[in-house]
């Protein structure tokens, strides 16, 4: 059965504690202004970024860049070369073959390396249309939408789906695509780009994967895992790490 929005139990409950919570992180890591990033860029970054650490995908993307002075000379590239520049990001023997796959099915349907069409499309159909190029998900194209061009779309990586789920914006076991749309369903689309980086921040500083901060965390009055009295925390860790 798909997935229905209206399926997801105490949504009001949800949406109802977007607005204190989105205002606390705000007073706390600040407002990030939507600054566009080049669309192609960062569809090539988010394929490096699958199952990767943000340097490791930083150093595999600058390297690319460096041996290579066009797209069509990475589409051209020996597959074998390819994967070895782009070694650091990991699973190079998929990303690298998915990046030239990508890259050969935007020149057919677009005559270009260019995808900046997307943002005159609804975000919907945008995110159809990243779908079915190889080795892009529904985070990856999410991302693509609101970092490249700042459209309706709220990516979801693991410190979102995390602390999505710890705060109880999200249900228990929610997928991962489905989250997506949950999340949309709770944040305004004005605020899905600041909000997203806010959710990465605390998920990154505060309400980490093993140890959460909850000591320091400027939102648990409004958060479920820690209501439930399971939080569990190393006082000394440093928060910024």
């Amino acid at each position: 059965m798909p997935f229905s929005i209206e399926s997801v139990p105490h949504l009001d409950e949800r949406r109802a504690k977007y607005a204190p919570i989105a205002a606390a992180l705000e007073a706390h890591y600040g407002r990030k202004s939507f600054k566009p990033h080049d669309g192609m860029d960062e569809l090539v970054s988010c394929i490096l970024s699958q199952n990767t650490t943000d340097a490791n995908r930083d150093r595999a993307f600058e390297a690319l860049k460096a041996r290579y002075a066009s797209w069509q000379e990475v589409a051209d590239a020996d597959p074998a070369e390819l994967i070895e520049v782009i070694r650091p990001a990991g699973l190079a023997n998929s990303k690298g073959p998915n990046i030239q796959a990508a890259l050969r099915a935007i020149y057919a349907e677009r005559g270009e390396y260019n995808i900046d069409f997307l943002a005159a499309l609804p975000p919907s159909q945008a995110i159809d249309w990243l779908l079915k190029l190889p080795g892009v998900g529904r985070k990856t194209a999410s991302i693509v939408l609101c970092f490249g061009y700042g459209m309706a779309a709220f990516p979801v990586d693991t410190h979102v789906l995390r602390v999505g789920q710890r705060i109880g914006f999200l249900p228990p076991r929610i997928s991962a695509d489905n989250a997506h749309l949950v999340m949309e369903a709770i944040v305004p689309p004005e605020d899905y780009y600041p909000f997203h980086l806010q959710l990465i921040y605390h998920g990154r500083r505060i309400c980490k994967a093993r140890t959460p901060l909850c000591s320091l965390c400027p939102i648990q009055q409004w958060c479920d895992y820690f209501k439930s009295g399971s939080t569990a925390e190393t006082p000394h860790e440093n928060a910024d790490g």
